[in-house]
């Protein structure tokens, strides 16, 4: 196993809690998670800030659904990450095999029935493993058209993903070119591929 540094990990495991559907136990740990950012640089803290303030000063049932609101009822702001590349489609069966493939080798396991591409899944597995880092790195065409969908919904959730985004090496010219392609025409569809998944509901709605 390699780790992430600590301040990466610490970073990683934050924006996992604060892109995670606000239940009681997320929500408890918010203390310790608004603790930890005096840890993190300044950039990435700043980024975070505002959402764990957020989180903690808006009533439960309001944050409930607004997540749901966001991350449920809009595709666009889907938070499985090869949805943006490969919509509904058999390539992203194959794409996920690979995900899980990742937890396999880091020796973790993606909990509450998540798909294995759930970005507060990969960062957890980010702050434990490389391999997770690799994953993002790799997605990073799907990261950057949920970070604009989310500005354009003017969602508090946007600052967590640029705290990931700000992680990860710059966009190089092709992944500039794929996010402004799918950015036009969204993800391709055809509705088959997901079956040795369970399911083929992509919007990471409450199951």
């Amino acid at each position: 196993m390699t780790a992430s540094p600590t301040w990466r990990a610490v970073a990683a495991r934050a924006a996992s809690l604060l892109l995670r559907y606000p239940d009681e136990a997320v929500l408890a740990a918010l203390p310790t998670l608004t603790a930890a950012l005096d840890e993190l640089p300044g950039g990435i803290a700043e980024h975070l800030r505002p959402v764990a303030a957020y989180r903690r000063d808006t009533d439960p049932g309001r944050l409930a659904a607004e997540y749901v609101e966001v991350f449920d009822f809009r595709r666009r702001c889907a938070l499985h990450l090869t949805y943006y590349s490969c919509g509904d489609t058999r390539k992203r069966g194959e794409a996920l095999v690979l995900f899980a493939a990742a937890y396999k080798h880091a020796g973790l396991e993606v909990v509450d029935g998540e798909l294995p591409d759930h970005l507060p899944a990969v960062l957890d597995l980010a702050a434990f493993h490389d391999g997770g880092w690799r994953l993002l790195r790799d997605n990073r065409v799907g990261l950057d058209l949920l970070g604009e969908s989310l500005a354009r919904e003017k969602s508090v959730y946007r600052h967590a993903v640029a705290a990931v985004r700000e992680m990860l090496p710059p966009p190089g010219p092709d992944e500039l070119r794929a996010v402004a392609t799918l950015a036009r025409t969204g993800p391709p569809t055809e509705l088959v591929g997901l079956e040795p998944f369970g399911l083929v509901d992509t919007t990471g709605g409450r199951r």
